[in-house]
């Protein structure tokens, strides 16, 4: 007499899984499903259109100035006189104007700021009145309150990085630095220091 085995209920549902897992088709390596690539969305990035809103006006600038970077010097000069910061745009544009004294020298200079829409960064373009061209223009943005733009540029024989920081911002004032680097970025020498304080009912 032949025997026909009948498969008990858990030989049947491990058969059935088996199955479904083999009838599936392949995923590749590092391919996702779609439930998964939708949630799989890049970050929002914040407008930084107005992230220079809160300079409008005139301020009192107290800036002091590294005679003579990369070089080992220690010997600085101190200056004081006006900023000045408008809109440009309707504020995807600002423009700055900073005149400054010391004992011995004076320093006229201008900044335009450009915001791109796109990179949601800032451009930083720098003028004297002695070299009346633009240098290389620094490029950045802000976070947390921190503003940060970096450049590549030639001084004297050599190629170094240029930083620009602004820090300690407040509705009333407001701190800059710039840095150099000629190792890369490893290491870097601030060569200009101003504090800014707002004159008062200048915002505009």
């Amino acid at each position: 007499m032949i025997r026909i085995l009948r498969p008990s209920r858990f030989r049947l549902t491990a058969l059935i899984a088996v199955i479904a897992i083999i009838t599936q088709p392949p995923v590749a390596i590092g391919q996702t499903t779609k439930q998964s690539a939708a949630t799989d969305t890049p970050p929002v990035r914040p407008d930084g259109q107005h992230d220079f809103d809160f300079e409008m006006g005139t301020w009192k600038t107290h800036l002091k100035r590294l005679l003579h970077p990369l070089t080992g010097s220690t010997t600085w000069v101190e200056y004081d006189g006006t900023t000045t910061v408008r809109k440009v745009w309707n504020g995807r544009a600002n423009l700055v104007e900073l005149e400054v004294d010391s004992p011995k020298s004076h320093i006229e200079a201008l900044s335009l700021r450009l915001y791109n829409s796109e990179s949601h960064q800032w451009r930083l373009n720098f003028a004297n009145s002695a070299g009346g061209t633009m240098a290389t223009p620094s490029i950045g943005e802000f976070h947390n309150g921190r503003g940060e733009f970096i450049d590549q540029e030639t001084f004297g024989a050599r190629t170094i990085l240029v930083r620009f920081v602004i820090t300690k911002v407040t509705p009333t004032s407001c701190h800059f630095e710039q840095s150099y680097s000629d190792d890369g970025g490893k290491t870097w020498e601030v060569n200009w220091i101003a504090d800014d304080t707002l004159v008062p009912d200048s915002a505009q």
